[in-house]
């Protein structure tokens, strides 16, 4: 079962493949949505401090909890540290603080995995992670890491003198798959976990905010009969969104596919059944458009 895969941090912690992502889900629906999604199975919950819908997470967890028949320790937490407030970024102590403030909304004593949501700059990303390291320390969050940072942001932590990320929270798809981004993580130990794992599709983040001319360009390629991902999908027998989430599995990525829709919560849990051949494999490496779609358009491997 999808339930069962995990990867290991390398703080020791496992950290389930599949998740359940809560962008764009507003609090007062994050509840249900939750709920729903650890009835089905999903066994890892993704939120931030940025949705705003950290309140409606926590009661999910406690109602899923419940009506799943699990411990809270049978599911693996994810918040994120927005790195700013009122214009201005977070200290260290700030950062602690943030944590303490998104552990009392969710209703929980601890995360099993805090990130620094974005970069801003140098100073800043060196103090929060002064802040992140200080939390691992004190057992409130069982592994920490980062999100949107390159190659570069992370040598800056190692030139620090302090330690590495468990994991790096970025765009990952076939059309945006850094492979020397993740080359670069998985020689040093931090876990690629994927996000945006659905972008190719048409459908994707059709939200207000989110119809850049790169998002609309990918629609209409989306929306045509013979587009690759719906030939793929219909030679392995699942939905495209079945098998873009077997892309980042079949890669050993978390990924967090989103919904609040029942039946689509359920259809993305079963992404386990099939494996992509190996020639189709080498045929998805050849569709790799470089920077992602979500978060600008540097490209993460570089240097700012």
């Amino acid at each position: 079962m999808a339930a069962m895969l995990t990867r290991e941090l390398t703080s020791g912690v496992q950290i389930p493949l599949v998740g359940f992502g809560t962008y764009l889900i507003p609090d007062d629906e994050a509840a249900a949505a939750v709920e729903n999604a650890l009835v089905t199975g999903y066994r890892h919950i993704d939120t931030a401090e940025f949705y705003n819908n950290e309140r409606g997470v926590g009661e999910g967890l406690r109602r899923g909890l419940q009506q799943a028949g699990i411990e809270r320790g049978d599911v693996f937490v994810t918040t994120k540290l927005w790195p700013q407030t009122h214009d201005r970024n977070k200290s260290t102590q700030e950062t602690v603080r943030s944590l303490d403030e998104s552990l009392n909304r969710l209703g929980v004593d601890q995360v099993d995995l805090y990130l620094i949501h974005a970069t801003f700059g140098r100073e800043q990303r060196l103090q929060q992670w002064q802040g992140l390291a200080d939390a691992y320390n004190s057992g409130k969050a069982r592994a920490i890491g980062v999100s949107n940072f390159n190659a570069s942001h992370i040598d800056e932590l190692i030139a620090a003198g302090l330690p590495l990320p468990h994991a790096n929270q970025i765009e990952l798809h076939p059309w945006s798959q850094k492979p020397g981004l993740v080359a670069y993580l998985n020689q040093k130990g931090i876990t690629p976990i994927a996000y945006s794992s659905l972008a190719p599709l048409s459908t994707w983040r059709t939200a207000p905010g989110h119809a850049s001319g790169k998002t609309r360009q990918m629609r209409a390629e989306g929306e045509q009969a013979d587009s690759p991902f719906k030939r793929l999908a219909e030679k392995y027998g699942v939905s495209e969104a079945q098998f873009l989430l077997g892309w980042g599995l079949q890669n050993g990525y978390p990924v967090l596919p989103k919904s609040t829709k029942p039946e689509r919560i359920r259809q993305n849990f079963d992404i386990d059944s099939f494996q992509i051949d190996s020639a189709d494999m080498e045929y998805i490496r050849g569709l790799d458009r470089g920077a992602g779609l979500a978060w600008g358009e540097v490209d993460p491997v570089t240097h700012d």
